[in-house]
């Protein structure tokens, strides 16, 4: 994993961010790295989160759950955004099922914010490489972090 510069207690705070939304602990998210509006968070794969018990896949709902929680994450460590946000809206593509047995991670990046609203791409991809399972686009509230004295 790699560990990102935390400044001012940034690490931290994403870390206590995940941990205190119960379903990021029920899917066992690790936060992988965070910093100037982006984020990585991984979720191991469980037979708990199969949707259908035939192919072993992941259920759409615990990929939009990972995908939602690394776009607040991104958002929260923004320079321009504070220690708060929520979901005014996140669109997903999926684009094929996740392998069975394989990690999931997201990556989540801020590409605009205005005065109350930050705007985020994000992608969710297996160990295979190439197609991600999905990609997003979502919009999230900001609230300003206070201009230092």
């Amino acid at each position: 994993m790699t560990q990102p510069e935390d400044k001012d207690g940034l690490l931290a705070q994403a870390r206590q961010f995940i941990e205190r939304i119960p379903h990021s602990r029920a899917l066992n998210m690790q936060l992988e790295e965070i910093g100037a509006g982006r984020a990585v968070i991984s979720m191991p794969w469980d037979e708990k989160l199969v949707g259908d018990p035939r192919t072993g896949v992941i259920h759409g709902g615990a990929v939009s759950a990972l995908m939602d929680t690394c776009c607040g994450a991104a958002v929260m460590s923004h320079p321009e955004a504070g220690p708060v946000t929520a979901t005014i809206d996140l669109r997903i593509d999926y684009m094929r099922a996740a392998t069975p047995r394989q990690r999931i991670t997201a990556r989540a990046m801020v590409y605009h914010v205005t005065r109350t609203v930050a705007f985020l791409r994000a992608s969710a991809h297996d160990e295979e490489d190439g197609l991600p399972v999905a990609t997003a686009t979502g919009a999230f509230t900001v609230e300003r972090r206070e201009p230092a004295p």
